[in-house]
């Protein structure tokens, strides 16, 4: 048996048809970048500093994820990356003209964020009810936020949106890797 087939064997969390891995890594990535950014950890950074992140691995690659997956078969992921894909290329390009229009932002993509999370709860690993969840509130976070002019809420959800990031890696990590490496039993449910 070779190793590819040995590691197809080991999965136990299926992510989606043919891009999920890669989708989940863009997203985790993304997440991660944005999340640390936001809670003004790392000096002289903004979420500026982010854009290109956003809309090339965030929006472009993940859209490209959820197009693939659509072509698979797969709409819940399909319309998972391709809806995300389309929130960071709009994050990525977008200079809101007042913070109620950042607010209301937050909250469109919030709502999206909470039907991703409602279509995993069901048949979905708790892992991407992870993911999304967090995202969620992530999301309202900054929208609260933002229409209250509160800075201490945006670190925040920064520091949930990364948390968030976090687990799409692991989750992404995960499926490519199987779910024991060098004899270690990695949680998956």
């Amino acid at each position: 048996m070779s190793n590819e087939a040995a590691v197809a064997n080991n999965r136990s969390l299926t992510l989606g048809a043919a891009a999920g891995s890669l989708g989940y890594l863009a997203l985790g990535l993304t997440l991660l970048a944005y999340g640390v950014v936001s809670t003004g950890v790392i000096h002289n950074t903004t979420v500026a500093d982010t854009h290109a992140l956003t809309l090339w691995v965030g929006g472009v690659a993940l859209a490209i994820c959820g197009l693939v997956e659509f072509r698979a078969g797969s709409a819940a992921t399909g319309t998972a990356f391709a809806g995300l894909g389309a929130l960071w290329v709009v994050a990525s390009q977008a200079s809101p003209s007042s913070a109620n229009a950042a607010g209301l932002f937050y909250v469109i993509w919030a709502l999206l964020a909470l039907a991703l999370t409602a279509s995993q709860w069901r048949d979905g690993s708790m892992l991407l009810r992870g993911v999304h969840g967090l995202f969620t509130v992530a999301l309202v976070l900054w929208a609260i936020g933002s229409f209250a002019g509160n800075s201490g809420l945006d670190k925040t959800a920064g520091w949930v949106a990364a948390v968030a990031g976090l687990l799409s890696w692991y989750a992404a990590t995960v499926s490519l890797g199987g779910s024991s490496w060098a004899g270690l039993s990695l949680p998956v449910r």
